[in-house]
């Protein structure tokens, strides 16, 4: 019988581990760089239910309900995306699985696309539960399934924690058959095993205590933690991506690879300190085993000679072994410059409806808190009209923060439409409650653009492809108390500007929803590409101001119109104060 191979990302085989190991409910939110898991299982309809959630903290609890009638499920989230499902693991911990449930965590060492760098190793530590750490596409289907197993023979929550490198790099999978779901009884009820009130809660929290040993010791004879012997004057101890720089830059070194990393597996770590001279601890992100190790009295090397900050690469490794060995830091290699290269600064795609609203902001003395999406960008020249980023929602609440602390200009809040469902509706709800006034701008592309155009609540449409009702952020917004609801269109710049005017002079909250479609999700222009009368044209450089990639200012020819790139949307020609813009054909 010939085994089926496939060149699988850390994604797409997390996907497939899932699919063969039983796995029939799947949800998350959608985050770089976890985002292709869900989107790769959702392929496997209808042996799989997966959705993306309003948010990560309601995707674990659906997922938590699926365990409790004895199903196997998987939730996928990015690593800010476990602090927002913080609530419900740490009680879940507690309560314990029944169907195996696997937290699919994928940090961001190097903060790629990401707005902190942080290690989530430390969540299972705090919530007393295990964590798996693949190092390729291989072991991230292994441990996808091994987890699953763990997580119903332990009855707890597990964690597969990748990384970047982790999710986007490719290795090759041999694909097996799936295994058929147990057959199940359903939810069983029993008030003491599901209900966390104190007195059965006290219970639990000694059942969490008393898994731990248990849990360390199965992970010492787990087939994820493995001992290669080499070269016994240099034991290295790696786990995930941080394993494949270890053997491409020490490949003498003898290794202990933790593939299982938390409960730590203490004999296994003794045993193998037992047969080197040194060791070194190699990690990613924070010293998480580095400092375990030296509190079982075992003496170790590890951040002193590897970095704590960004993402480790074979680069970082040579200088790290040098550093180690005390030889001189190694030049990383030059690379060909090629002179006179324009700057390639982010920006907006084309016609990206977001731009009339912060071109309209540009018009007003304000402060703009914002929020995370494709809209972030509008802090950058020449647009320059956010000023503040925190965390998923906080482009509404923050502003309540800002007027009760006595801020004298006004404030705007701007926040996405996926975020707005997101988090971004109780922050709403608690500018009425208490009292604030601020304008908030939910920016609906009608998609999940940052993330590669997934839907949401306002979309229409599910992620296995079925129809759904389509939330309405105005009825929400007036559910919330909100009285001023008003809907724009972003690319009718007068109308955006007069708009933004009449609801900062308003001493009341106001919503304004910019409802206008991605072009790049739609996959079609706006209108027609338009031109500059060069003859007629006054070099002043407004339409600049919009920062749009169309425009290009040419030093021999001045400005001009990259009608391959314009999407005709027609806002820097309102903004153009002779006229000289219009379509191809007039200015012909």
């Amino acid at each position: 019988m010939t085994t089926q191979t496939e060149l699988l990302s850390g994604n797409e085989a997390i996907a497939r581990g899932a699919y063969e190991a039983g796995v029939t409910v799947a949800t998350g939110y959608p985050g770089t760089p976890s985002t292709e898991i869900l989107e790769a299982i959702a392929a496997f309809k209808p042996d799989i239910y997966s959705e993306w959630s309003p948010n990560e903290k309601v995707a674990l609890e659906v997922a938590v309900g699926a365990s409790f009638t004895g199903a196997r499920s998987i939730v996928t989230m990015k690593h800010v995306g476990l602090n927002v499902a913080a609530d419900p693991l740490m009680t879940f911990a507690c309560i314990g699985a029944v169907g195996g449930l696997v937290i699919c965590v994928a940090d961001d060492p190097g903060m790629h696309s990401s707005q902190n760098e942080q290690d989530s190793r430390h969540y299972a530590r705090f919530a007393k539960i295990p964590i798996f750490e693949p190092s390729d596409s291989g072991e991230a289907r292994d441990f996808t399934a091994l987890a699953l197993s763990v997580s119903e023979q332990f009855q707890t929550p597990v964690i597969l924690r990748t990384t970047t490198r982790i999710s986007h790099s490719r290795s090759l999978v041999a694909l097996r058959e799936r295994a058929q779901p147990a057959k199940r009884a359903g939810f069983v009820k029993n008030p003491p095993r599901y209900v966390p009130i104190p007195v059965w809660a006290r219970a639990m929290r000694r059942t969490v205590e008393e898994r731990l040993p248990k849990l360390s010791s199965a992970a010492c004879g787990s087939p994820a933690n493995r001992i290669e012997m080499r070269d016994p004057g240099l034991g290295i101890i790696t786990s995930s991506v941080a394993y494949q720089y270890v053997r491409d830059i020490w490949p003498e070194a003898s290794v202990l690879k933790l593939g299982w990393a938390y409960p730590f597996p203490d004999e296994l770590i003794r045993r193998f300190a037992s047969q080197v001279k040194k060791i070194l601890v190699v990690e990613e992100l924070d010293d998480f085993l580095e400092e375990h190790i030296k509190a079982l009295g075992i003496a170790c090397d590890g951040r002193n000679f590897i970095p704590g900050l960004g993402e480790l690469s074979p680069t970082v490794m040579r200088a790290a072994r040098a550093k180690y060995e005390g030889r001189p830091p190694i030049a990383a290699p030059s690379r060909a410059q090629t002179q006179d290269l324009p700057l390639r600064p982010p920006v907006l795609c084309p016609s990206c409806p977001h731009r009339g609203i912060f071109y309209a902001l540009a018009q007003f003395d304000v402060v703009v808190t914002g929020d995370i999406g494709c809209y972030s960008l509008g802090v950058l020249p020449p647009l320059n009209r956010m000023d503040t980023i925190l965390c998923m929602g906080a482009g509404v609440s923050m502003t309540q923060g800002f007027e009760k602390g006595g801020e004298p200009k006004r404030v705007v809040g701007i926040v996405g439409d996926s975020t707005f469902f997101h988090s971004g509706m109780t922050g709403l709800l608690n500018i009425v409650y208490n009292g604030g006034s601020a304008v908030i701008i939910v920016v609906d592309n009608r998609t999940t653009a940052m993330t590669g155009h997934q839907p949401n609540p306002g979309s229409g449409q599910t992620l296995m492809g079925e129809g759904a009702p389509a939330a309405s952020i105005e009825a929400i917004a007036t559910a919330c108390g909100v009285k001023r609801v008003i809907t724009v269109n972003p690319y009718e710049l007068q109308q955006t500007i007069q708009t933004l005017k009449e609801s900062l002079e308003a001493k009341e909250p106001t919503v304004i929803v910019s409802r206008a479609a991605c072009p790049l999700d739609e996959g079609k222009p706006v209108g027609e590409a338009l031109a500059i009368n060069t003859d007629q044209c006054q070099q002043c450089y407004e339409c600049l101001s919009l920062g749009c990639p169309a425009l290009e200012r040419d030093e021999a020819h001045g400005l001009r119109i990259n009608d391959l790139l314009c999407g005709g949307c027609k806002m820097c020609q309102q903004i153009c104060p002779v006229e000289a813009i219009s379509t191809k054909e007039a200015v012909q």
